[in-house]
């Protein structure tokens, strides 16, 4: 049986969505009746569009499943973080005299790996983690659940395009190391005194083509067994380790 979401954690109706766009609350995505053409919704896809939060055109038994209450074809799903611009999170860094270190999840979709990589980055001290808008596990209760409440404590940044993001990490003064299977340094070339964004991507699909061509180092996990992958979020807590000096 399908399990409906609590209602702690969307809004529905197109006046309670349309307040909260204007409020600047964080909102995870939102849902609109497919088909349905009025000037409360385009006012409310102009919103999503200028905030970069995703809107999906579903049909009514999308919405339906979510709440049976009178939804208006229009429910959003709330947020329980805040979602902070990847410049000001890696230029605070540096103001603090600190080594900025962003961790970039391309599509990692499993809500508890999202959490545990979460968890180990802000155990290691990581600056902040930088997600895509759309193809990535959702910031949601289950998710703070699984970081163990880091994701309220580790700044968020949220991308609409992930290459563009750590194309701006690049001119922000990071170096750009993505993590593969078919890297080609070694994790001891990691330097905690490098200001760094490690980008990590789903261990079945890998990075995508689009933002590994704007990483400039590959490193990748010497592994003697026999087995292809890591789980992302193991490969995450090794990264992490390595670039703090500490891998033998």
């Amino acid at each position: 049986m399908h399990r409906r979401p609590s209602e702690r954690t969307f809004l529905f109706g197109i006046h309670p969505v349309l307040e909260a766009l204007e409020e600047g609350k964080p909102l995870q995505r939102v849902l609109f009746l497919k088909g349905k053409q009025t000037d409360e919704v385009a006012d409310i896809l102009r919103q999503c569009r200028a905030l970069d939060v995703p809107a999906q055109a579903v049909p009514k038994e999308r919405l339906d499943r979510v709440t049976r209450k009178n939804h208006q074809g229009v429910i959003a799903f709330t947020s329980p973080i805040e979602f902070q611009p990847l410049d000001e999170v890696v230029l605070g860094a540096f103001e603090r005299g600190e080594t900025p270190l962003i961790v970039a999840l391309d599509g990692v979709t499993d809500v508890r790996n999202l959490g545990a990589i979460a968890r180990t980055a802000e155990c290691f001290g990581a600056t902040g983690l930088l997600v895509p808008t759309t193809g990535s596990a959702p910031i949601n209760e289950d998710a703070v659940k699984s970081s163990a409440g880091a994701l309220l404590r580790l700044p968020m940044c949220r991308a609409k395009r992930m290459g563009d993001a750590i194309q701006q990490a690049s001119q922000l003064g990071l170096a750009a190391v993505a993590v593969s299977e078919k890297g080609s340094h070694p994790l001891s070339s990691l330097n905690a005194d490098t200001p760094t964004c490690l980008v990590m991507g789903d261990e079945h699909t890998g990075i995508s083509a689009e933002v590994l061509k704007h990483c400039t180092q590959t490193v990748s996990i010497p592994m003697h067994g026999k087995t292809a992958s890591l789980n992302v979020g193991v490969a995450a807590g090794i990264v992490l380790f390595a670039y703090h000096g500490k891998f033998f």
